[in-house]
This record gives C-alpha cells, sequence and structure tokens, in this order.
C-alpha cells in the first residue's frame, strides 16, 4: 500500500549552511537539530526511505526551529527562499521519492509571508504551508495573520501546524524559564490544542469554512481531553469573573466541541505510541488523519518513529478502506497529488 508520510523533516543543503550561521541554531531545538544528520544529509536520509520499499514517500516540510526564531525579519525571509527553493528542487529531482514539499514562511514579516507563499505555491507548486503555534509568542489568531490563513482558504490547500515552545516558556509564574525539557514534552501537545483553541474561538472556522488546518502529533492533547473540549467548554464562561462570554458563547456558529472534531485534521507521529494513535483516530475518523511519521526525531536518528508507526497502523482492527485513507487517499486529496 503506499504510504504518504505527511508530516517528517529535512534541512536543504544551502537552507542549512545559512541556518547554522544564525544565533536561533545553537539554542533549544537548534541545538537538538543540528546534530541529526538525516535532516541535512541527503545520502543518510535515502538510507533510510529505502528501508520502507517503494510504497513509502515523504512529504518534505523544514525542522523546527521556527524561521523568526532564528533570525531576525531580513535574514527569516533570505532563509524561507532557501528552505522553499531546496526543498521544491527535491521534489523536481526525486518525484518518486519526494511527491511534494510544505513551503516555509517567514512569519516574523507577515506581508513576506504571504509574498513567500504565493511564490512557493504559484511557482515552486508547494501543496501547503507550514506555520508554527505561536509567532515569537503572539497567537495565530492575532488578526496580523489573517490574510495567511484567508489566501490558503483560497488556495484550497492545507495549512500544516506545528508547535513552538522554548524554555522562555515557564512552567510556574514565579519561575524565569521552564525546566526539565518540560516546555517540549508537555508543553508542545499544550500549545498545539492551545492554537487550535484560539483558531475556533476567533471564528476563523465561521469566515473561512473552507480552511484546513493539519495539527501536528494527533491534535495534541485534544482527543484525550474530548470530555473537557466537549461538555466542559459547553459551559464557557462559567468560571470567569471578569469577563462575559454569553455573546461570544451564543455567536458561535456550533459547538466549541465541533470545530476540534469536524475542521481539523491530525497527523499519526505520536512517537510510537499505540494508545494515543486508537484515541486520535477514534475522535478524528479515518476521513481526518494522514499518516505522519516525524522522521528523523527517533533516537536511532530516523527510521524507528516511521516503523513503529507503520506496525501500530497495520496492526489496528480497521476497515482496510480506512487504513488506504490514513495511508495515503486523504493526503492525495487534500494535496491534490
Amino acid at each position: 500500500m503506499r504510504k504518504v508520510d505527511v508530516f517528517n523533516h529535512i534541512f536543504p543543503g544551502k537552507f542549512y549552511e545559512r541556518m547554522m550561521a544564525e544565533g536561533g541554531a545553537s539554542r533549544d531545538m537548534g541545538k537538538r537539530v543540528r546534530n541529526i544528520p538525516v535532516l541535512h544529509d541527503l545520502d543518510r536520509r535515502f538510507r533510510v526511505i529505502e528501508e520502507f520499499g517503494d510504497e513509502y514517500q515523504q512529504v518534505l516540510s523544514i525542522a523546527s526551529p521556527p524561521i523568526e526564531v532564528l533570525a531576525g525579519p531580513k535574514a527569516a525571509v533570505e532563509l524561507a527562499q532557501l528552505a522553499n527553493d531546496g526543498m521544491a528542487e527535491l521534489v523536481e529531482r526525486y518525484p518518486e521519492r519526494f511527491p511534494a514539499f510544505v513551503a516555509a514562511l517567514p512569519m516574523n514579516d507577515v506581508e513576506a509571508a504571504h509574498s513567500e507563499l504565493e511564490r512557493a505555491i504559484d511557482q515552486l507548486h508547494a501543496r501547503g504551508v507550514q506555520v508554527f503555534t505561536n509567532v515569537n509568542g503572539r497567537p495565530l489568531d492575532d488578526p496580523e495573520f489573517w490574510p495567511i490563513f484567508e489566501r490558503m482558504a483560497e488556495y484550497d490547500l492545507p495549512i500544516w501546524m506545528h508547535p513552538a515552545r522554548g524554555t522562555n516558556f515557564p512552567d510556574y509564574l514565579t519561575e524565569q524559564r521552564s525546566k526539565y525539557e518540560i516546555w517540549w514534552t508537555l508543553g508542545w501537545p499544550y500549545e498545539t490544542s492551545a492554537a487550535m483553541a484560539r483558531l475556533a474561538f476567533s471564528g476563523a472556522f465561521d469566515r473561512l469554512p473552507g480552511l484546513k488546518v493539519i495539527t501536528h502529533h494527533l491534535g495534541g492533547l485534544v482527543p484525550y481531553l474530548e470530555g473537557r473540549v466537549g461538555p466542559g467548554w459547553d459551559q464557557l464562561g462559567a468560571r470567569t469573573s471578569d469577563e462575559d462570554y454569553t455573546s461570544l458563547r451564543n455567536g458561535l456558529g456550533k459547538r466549541p466541541y465541533d470545530y476540534f472534531k469536524e475542521n481539523f485534521l491530525a497527523d499519526t507521529a505520536v512517537f510510537g505510541a499505540r494508545a494515543a494513535t486508537v484515541c486520535g483516530i477514534d475522535f478524528f475518523g479515518a476521513d481526518r488523519v494522514l499518516f505522519a511519521s516525524d522522521s528523523p526525531f527517533d533516537p536511532e536518528g530516523g527510521p524507528m518513529y516511521i516503523r513503529q508507526t507503520i506496525e501500530i497502523l497495520d496492526s489496528l482492527e480497521i476497515p482496510e478502506e480506512d487504513r488506504a485513507k490514513i495511508y495515503h487517499g486523504n493526503a492525495e486529496r487534500l494535496l491534490k497529488l
């Protein structure tokens, strides 16, 4: 069966060289990704891919940290262009392995991000764009970012939403920094869920009903917290004394729960966790889940998460039609492959 891995990561050669010169490339996730050869060594990447046969393919996107964390606005634009040019070249040279790529955007310059979005899709044939759950601490429902979502809805192509959080997001108000990599292990799923909530409550899907957002790591915390997202948020405002949410609640087009379940998509990149995979597919449904591995961020540096994710999906007692949707059908439809 064809397997289209929609959320794995790469650093094209020229982008990697330029990234290494930036200060953000030595901190937090920057420190982490500098030491993963498969991200930038194409020969090693192909050796990993070949382990899974001719049916396995990768939709390319750059890895964290976000470009706007790596560099200031001017350099971020240059980095995005290098990333997109590099990924487009790989798709052109190796279409049997890389059927598509996801464009990187310099979100600390929104006007430039909008221009790069159009260049990447119109000229380089990107099949979507990647944004992170916040832009240097600013929420995605900030009105300045609205043109990005509006344009992607017009293109009828998906937005890949990747979590972003570093040690500068403290775990407690009395502290300055997060400890023990809590910012990553627990913070990233929270980031994803919070960004989903902000988009839902901002009315983004009421204004753009065709908007497609693929949430990394199977929707963060949302499937597991279905009860809180559902009956819990049906009582929006009951716990808040300094703001009246009545008009917001009455103005929504549907239940908060329904936005999460019906308007977001999710991928299977949950680091080889079977229970999380079952929970996520049960919540979103087979029509809204796409196969992804998050390679090469496993302890083996590339193949482990691919292998484990395939083993889990192959073992699930689901209709073969649903398995095919998750492995390739949904990607082919959404990305217009």
